[in-house]
Formats: C-alpha cells, structure tokens, sequence
C-alpha cells in the first residue's frame, strides 16, 4: 500500500488523535456540568422562614 496522498488530515481526526486533549476533555466537561448543577440545586432550595 503506497500512501502518496498528500492531503491534509481533518481537523476532527487531528482533534481525537490527541490524547492529552482528550483526558482534558473528559474531566473538564463533567466538572463543569455537575458545579453547574449544584449550583443551580442551591438556588433552588426555597429560603426558610
């Protein structure tokens, strides 16, 4: 198999090509989504009289 093509790699395979960005990722959006969650929890607990 000759691999002449001198294309340019898409930039979704340069993305999930990188494991670093993807560990990242991983971590990142979850935090994000469960401080944002709590967050909005908090808010929502009616103030007590």
């Amino acid at each position: 198999m000759d691999h002449d093509e001198t294309g340019d790699v898409p930039f979704m395979q340069q993305l999930l090509d990188n494991p670093f960005l993807l560990l990242f990722l991983g971590v990142l959006i979850p935090m994000v989504v469960y401080t944002l969650w709590g967050v909005i929890d908090i808010l929502t607990i009616p103030v007590a009289k």
